[in-house]
């Protein structure tokens, strides 16, 4: 927890306490269902929430923003996000039930009111969103056809709507086709060696009506 105090040091008593609460809701519900690996359930605020939290390092949503979490696993980025960011609508979606059960679980544990989630492929939901969120579930050309026609048009932030993507590695060949994709390195944010090769990569995607 000292981790996250130390890169988000103006939390809330209440953001504290979710925070605080995460583990021991992830501990638990990993025991039953096993959604997150043993090292990284020991080290998940470095690993996941943390991480999760470095898009915030490069945009503030604003109230209203509604978010869509892609193959959100565990839950991540969507819940450390969700927590962060109250007043926003996070969706998290995923193809695989038993994740989304822990999801839901963790969700009902810490009283978020602001997450809901789908148990489907994200082609099949229905709706527009700000910005889409995930962490390294496919090849960014895969992503980009899998969420075709879900950004919405309104826009409300100095960074376009799109995609904020978690990533990791050389992304050159990867991002080749994409001349408009911007690529934060984390570890400009953080100071820890976990993330010198991760990257948040944001791609804005025009509304196609």
């Amino acid at each position: 927890m000292e981790l996250i105090l130390k890169y988000f040091p103006n939390l809330t008593e209440e953001q504290i306490n979710k925070f605080t609460l995460l583990e021991t809701l992830y501990q638990d519900w990993n025991l039953k269902i096993n959604v997150v690996s043993r090292k990284d359930i020991d080290e998940l605020y470095l690993r996941h929430v943390l991480h999760s939290l470095a898009i915030a390092k490069v945009i503030e949503f604003k109230p209203g923003t509604q978010l869509i979490d892609v193959g959100t696993g565990g839950g991540f980025p969507g819940i450390p996000l969700a927590i962060l960011f109250p007043e926003c609508t996070f969706h998290l979606v995923d193809s695989i039930a038993k994740k989304l059960k822990v999801v839901d679980e963790v969700v009902a544990g810490l009283e978020l009111t602001n997450v809901k989630t789908t148990h489907a492929r994200v082609e099949d939901v229905k709706g527009t969103y700000d910005f889409i969120i995930s962490r390294a579930v496919a090849a960014m050309p895969t992503f980009v056809h899998w969420v075709k026609g879900k950004i919405a048009k309104q826009q409300n932030h100095e960074l376009k709507n799109g995609i904020l993507y978690l990533k990791g590695g050389d992304l050159s060949e990867e991002l080749q086709d994409y001349r408009t994709a911007t690529i934060y390195d984390i570890s400009d944010f953080y100071s820890e060696d976990f993330f010198n090769t991760k990257k948040v990569v944001h791609l804005p995607i025009k509304f196609r009506g």
